[in-house]
């Protein structure tokens, strides 16, 4: 049976869904000016900026301070279920206040909407305008443009929502919140690994896997069997042509670091430019073979990966051919190790950047390759489950994005979503 259908400037809806301006649901107000003469004062108390709002949550880890009036406090002060809309930079971006800090106010860039009556549910409001700022952007252009765009009180508050029945809004907000919190699970997991990870590294470059008595080094502690030496010493190394190929319709990977940045193997299917054999002997470019070790030299340091393909790379990256006698994941993860050095031994101009030379200097600490393929196996290990939970995350992201479309648009109603996370 097909449902009746009202029609708006922001799209058709059911017609038992109310569409309406902001402001019939919300009463909205901005907050306090940032400024010396405002900062100064006796009663400091805690602000919130648009940088600690983000959508659906809140970034409470730098919280500023400034006077405000016990006249001002007791206007401005938050409350529970309180909406947090940024009037510049990411317009629009929205976040739920849950009295997370006791007497928090906040700033005049941030909009603050609190429901009137029962008309609008806080947290499907959250939902809407991250559907409709961000997802579906409904409300492109209605931002005032001076030097920095920005979303003013009255623009706000003539912005039409759609609004289905109360009970439908909570059901709506419970499932999107319920994919959420299950992609919020997936990043405490991503962050657990790691930082196990980068114990797991520590620990293993400095005692290795056979109980050794330590010895100092160059970089520090090491078993006593380990070698210390330049990378350059045991690999050889590539270094990319200056010349950019002019024309990328072939199908050899040419990569820059933000190419493989987060993994750990370069395989086919990598992001990027594709060039022909034709091109790459025209612009002088060299191929790198696979098993090679590709590390960032220029920017960011402490980016590598492990190439399963023949590439070609940019002057970003340098190329280390590893012997029989190393194993390039243990080379690859001796790499990420070694960043703080690599940072010390920089060239800065506009960016910091490692000639060959100095990409070449970078010490290594070496056992012999049975212990290096032990220490890989660990790391590609724990890489691998890294991965399976950051594929997930992606999953789960695309999943909401989906259902935050098909809910606010009841494309797909309520009763018909059956969530398995």
């Amino acid at each position: 049976m097909s449902l009746e259908v009202q029609k708006s400037e922001i799209g058709d809806f059911p017609a038992s869904w109310d569409v309406d301006r902001v402001d019939s649901a919300f009463d909205i107000q901005q907050g306090k000016q940032v400024s010396k003469k405002n900062r100064d004062g006796e009663h400091q108390r805690p602000f919130l900026r648009t940088k600690n709002v983000f959508w659906n949550r809140l970034d409470l880890a730098d919280l500023d301070h400034m006077h405000f009036s016990a006249a001002e406090q007791a206007r401005l002060e938050l409350r529970a279920d309180d909406l947090l809309v940024c009037e510049g930079g990411s317009i629009g971006r929205t976040a739920l206040w849950d009295n997370e800090v006791d007497g928090c106010l906040y700033q005049n860039h941030l909009h603050r909407l609190r429901a009137k009556g029962t008309k609008a549910d806080p947290q499907f409001a959250v939902y809407w305008f991250w559907y409709a700022f961000d997802v579906a952007k409904l409300y492109f252009g209605r931002g005032n443009v001076t030097t920095i765009p920005n979303l003013s009180q009255s623009k706000l508050a003539e912005l039409p929502m759609a609004l289905p029945p109360l009970s439908e809004q909570k059901k709506i907000a419970h499932i999107l919140s319920t994919v959420q919190r299950a992609i919020k699970a997936q990043e405490r997991i991503i962050q657990t690994t790691t930082e196990l990870k980068k114990a797991l590294m520590h620990k293993l470059f400095t005692e290795g896997l056979r109980n050794e008595p330590l010895k100092q080094s160059e970089i520090g502690p090491v078993p006593e069997s380990w070698e210390v030496v330049p990378v350059g010493n045991i690999c050889r190394s590539i270094v990319p042509g200056r010349n950019k190929p002019k024309i990328f319709d072939g199908d050899i990977p040419w990569l820059t670091t933000p190419n493989i940045k987060g993994l750990d193997y370069i395989n086919a299917d990598v992001d990027g430019l594709r060039v022909s054999s034709d091109e790459l002997r025209s612009s002088g470019g060299r191929l790198i073979p696979e098993k090679s070790v590709i590390m960032s030299c220029v920017g960011e340091f402490g980016v590598s990966a492990v190439t399963n393909i023949e590439i070609v790379i940019n002057q970003q990256l340098h190329a280390f051919i590893c012997p029989a006698k190393l194993n390039p994941v243990f080379l690859c993860n001796q790499l990420r190790y070694r960043k703080p050095y690599m940072q010390s031994i920089a060239a800065i101009t506009t960016i910091p950047y490692l000639n060959k030379s100095k990409c070449e200097s970078v010490p290594i600490a070496l056992p012999g390759r049975e212990e290096q393929d032990e220490v890989a196996v660990i790391f590609d290990t724990l890489d691998s489950k890294r991965n399976q939970h950051i594929a997930h995350r992606h999953a789960l992201q695309d999943l909401f994005r989906t259902l935050l479309h098909e809910l606010m648009t009841a494309k797909t109603r309520v009763q018909d979503v059956k969530l398995e996370i």
